[in-house]
């Protein structure tokens, strides 16, 4: 006498699960590599499966370089706003400006306190020459797309964004009293320091990445009077340690220690911007 199925009493059936051989109907049979499984048993086997990650722990996906094309047309988009059509409104009112105390009419911008805390982001979007825009859009799209496939999106946006921070509040840590500056160099230079040490980590060659980033260094300190030294300075070293600390974490821990280093560099721009503010604020 043929047996009811487990999930449907009043259907009788003479199959079994390969797995937990309890009785199936053809409603409930999900074909397997040998004979039919219960939807139960089908659903554990997809949850022991491993998901497919990137290189560091991030989520695969089909287009590896989304994000790194989304900030160029983000950048590209602003330049234009900035430049042209909302000129000079928008530049002026996106700019990283500050001015401290010991300025007639300061602390104004970034000294002036919370609600202009958002010029230490939206300056890393602003641009004011087509030069400018060029060159570091240009590196973003050479060296974004092998670290965003690398790290998966969600964490080279963070490394991104962290970067660019870091390059604006290291700016101000040093010269918020009076500055006004704007541009991704920042970030880019964060995402070149990151290069370097996905080139270490993955023992590939070195030596391309570390004599451009010597020649923007040269290039940096020789302009002083036009660029901004701090910003690169600021994002080169937080961009690499945060890279660090996403590329070297144990596989075993790695969501942690990656939290970790990301949470540990949001706490250094924070640190450098309240101590800015104790240098230049009200």
């Amino acid at each position: 006498m043929l047996t009811g199925c487990y999930r449907h009493p009043q259907t009788a059936t003479g199959v079994s699960c390969a797995r937990c051989e309890r009785p199936i109907c053809p409603q409930c049979m999900v074909g397997a590599s040998v004979g039919f499984q219960c939807p139960e048993c089908v659903g554990d086997g997809h949850a022991g499966m491993r998901q497919a990650t990137t290189r560091f722990g991030g989520a695969l996906a089909p287009d590896g370089a989304l994000v790194t094309r989304a900030l160029v047309g983000i950048n590209v988009v602003v330049f234009v706003l900035a430049a042209y059509v909302l000129a000079p409104r928008l530049g002026e009112t996106w700019s990283l400006f500050s001015a401290g105390r010991a300025v007639l009419g300061g602390p104004s911008g970034v000294a002036d306190g919370p609600g202009q805390w958002y010029r230490l982001l939206t300056a890393t979007f602003v641009h004011l020459q087509w030069w400018h825009v060029g060159m570091n859009m240009l590196v973003l799209l050479w060296i974004g797309p092998a670290l965003e496939e690398a790290l998966g999106r969600l964490r080279f946006l963070a490394l991104y964004l962290l970067s660019g921070l870091a390059g604006s509040t290291f700016a101000f840590l040093l010269a918020g009293n009076s500055m006004n500056t704007v541009g991704a160099s920042g970030a880019i230079f964060g995402l070149i320091g990151a290069t370097v040490v996905l080139q270490l980590r993955s023992r590939g060659p070195v030596a391309p990445v570390m004599a451009f980033l010597v020649f923007n260094l040269v290039i940096t300190f020789a302009r002083t009077d036009v660029i901004d030294w701090r910003a690169h300075i600021g994002g080169l070293v937080v961009g690499a340690l945060t890279a660090a600390g996403l590329m070297y974490a144990p596989r075993e821990r790695r969501g942690l220690v990656q939290g970790l280093a990301v949470a540990g560099s949001a706490a250094v721009v924070a640190a450098m911007l309240l101590i800015g503010m104790a240098r230049y604020g009200a």
